[in-house]
């Protein structure tokens, strides 16, 4: 898939509210990319100018989840992902990096956002050996998630689930633990739960996600604790190094320093 593919000054769809922000578009924005509006790039100079190191903090998140992806076709030997809350298309995305390592690898992508869909649509793209499908549906009703999934993917096999920046849209915690956890009873033995999220472990930063909460008009992230993300993976058996900051989750060899981020995620394993 290609970040070229489409402009942000084209004619909107009806059903693309481009009054208001929009995570994925302002991650979008971030992360370099064109498929964002006015007012999402407008939300995400605000934000930034409170706490510069989310652009540091987007571009991690993307490192980071290449790594985790990697790590799972690779050493584990995953071969169907299922990637809730896609977001907009940018490179490497889950697909591209698991069929780079694993030519026959199967994901589906999920997301509810109109503009998300349509670019998902347009772009699809997959090897000839290995297959790749969009679907539209909220990560807070995991039972429609799941009943499409079962008709493209084989859930009797490991599986890795994919929830990428999108449980601080949950405002409830225990309602984010029972999303997962009906998530992962669904799949076998071997699955892998693949998370991060927003932390409130800087000043700036938490202020400015309450600014953009209060102002903006766009859906709420609510940031955690890194403690209240590690339960998240209760029940499954979390990889090394833990729940980290993404940068340092088994990073790539670098003869610079590690940044910190806000972003923390780990790796866990189903039993």
């Amino acid at each position: 898939m290609s970040n070229e593919a489409a402009s942000p000054e084209r004619k909107p769809s009806p059903k693309i509210d481009t009054t208001v922000p929009h995570s994925a578009r302002v991650w979008n924005y971030w992360l370099g990319g064109k498929d964002n509006y006015p007012v999402d790039r407008e939300a995400g100079d605000a934000f930034a100018r409170l706490c510069p190191k989310i652009i540091v903090d987007a571009r991690a998140t993307r490192h980071y989840m290449a790594r985790a992806v990697r790590h799972l076709a690779g050493e584990t030997g995953i071969r169907q992902f299922l990637d809730i809350g896609t977001g907009l298309p940018t490179v490497d995305n889950t697909h591209q990096i698991a069929q780079r390592v694993a030519p026959e690898s199967r994901i589906v992508y999920v997301d509810n956002d109109p503009l998300v869909l349509a670019h998902a649509r347009a772009l699809l793209t997959s090897t000839p050996e290995g297959r790749t499908w969009y679907i539209d549906a909220d990560v807070r009703d995991p039972e429609s998630i799941l009943a499409e999934v079962s008709g493209l993917l084989d859930l009797s096999r490991p599986t890795a689930l994919m929830l990428m920046g999108i449980l601080g849209h949950v405002a409830d915690l225990a309602e984010a633990r029972s999303i997962v956890r009906r998530l992962m009873d669904a799949l076998p033995s071997g699955s892998h739960l693949v998370h991060y999220d927003g932390t409130d472990v800087d000043e700036a930063c938490t202020r400015a996600t309450r600014f953009y909460n209060d102002n903006s008009g766009g859906i709420a992230y609510h940031l955690r604790t890194p403690e209240q993300l590690g339960t998240l993976h209760e029940g499954l058996e979390t990889l090394e190094p833990g729940m980290v900051m993404v940068t340092h989750w088994r990073p790539d060899p670098s003869p610079f320093d590690l940044p910190d981020t806000t972003q923390f995620g780990a790796v866990s394993r189903k039993p």
